[in-house]
């Protein structure tokens, strides 16, 4: 079921989730749901809170052919490198902005079988992770945004990154 997406300045993305202490049925339910939202609304990551749920939990998958993470309880316990790169957020609509990240973290949580996963994720997929994990901590990208991005300059944005990435290989 595609559930309606809490926006900001709705409190409960400015609270701090509950961990999850048993996978119930309804949790995973409501991962199977956070998961087809996720999808319809385009996005590449979500958070309970942004279903209107103080839960402990992440989604995130950055392609439809990439992994789907399931994350119950996450939490990054290491982390290296800096980059900043433009974010949004499903919901903050319309808002865009630079933020500084990890370029490398290692992030523990459970599975929906209950597995204890350890996980080493780079580049984008640590910035998703991070960004998500924030979520569940009350905190949202544009408390750490260093500068707004306008949508409509957007594309020339990603241009001007990926010619000055290639310009460093």
């Amino acid at each position: 079921m595609i559930l309606t997406i809490i926006e900001e300045p709705a409190d409960i993305l400015r609270q701090k989730t509950q961990d999850i202490a048993e996978i119930t049925p309804d949790i995973l339910q409501l991962m199977d749901d956070m998961y087809e939202t996720m999808k319809h609304s385009d996005g590449v990551g979500i958070a309970a809170p942004q279903v209107n749920e103080n839960v402990s939990v992440a989604l995130v998958q950055l392609d439809d052919e990439d992994e789907l993470f399931e994350m119950i309880n996450p939490v990054i316990t290491e982390v290296e490198g800096s980059d900043i790169f433009v974010e949004g957020c499903l919901s903050i609509p319309h808002v865009f902005g630079t933020v500084d990240r990890k370029t490398r973290i290692v992030v523990e949580y459970y599975n929906r079988q209950g597995e204890f996963i350890r996980l080493e994720a780079y580049d984008y997929l640590a910035r998703a992770i991070q960004h998500e994990i924030d979520h569940l901590n009350g905190v949202l990208f544009t408390d750490k945004m260093i500068e707004e991005i306008k949508e409509e300059d957007l594309e020339s944005y990603y241009e001007k990154y990926e010619s000055e990435m290639n310009a460093d290989d």
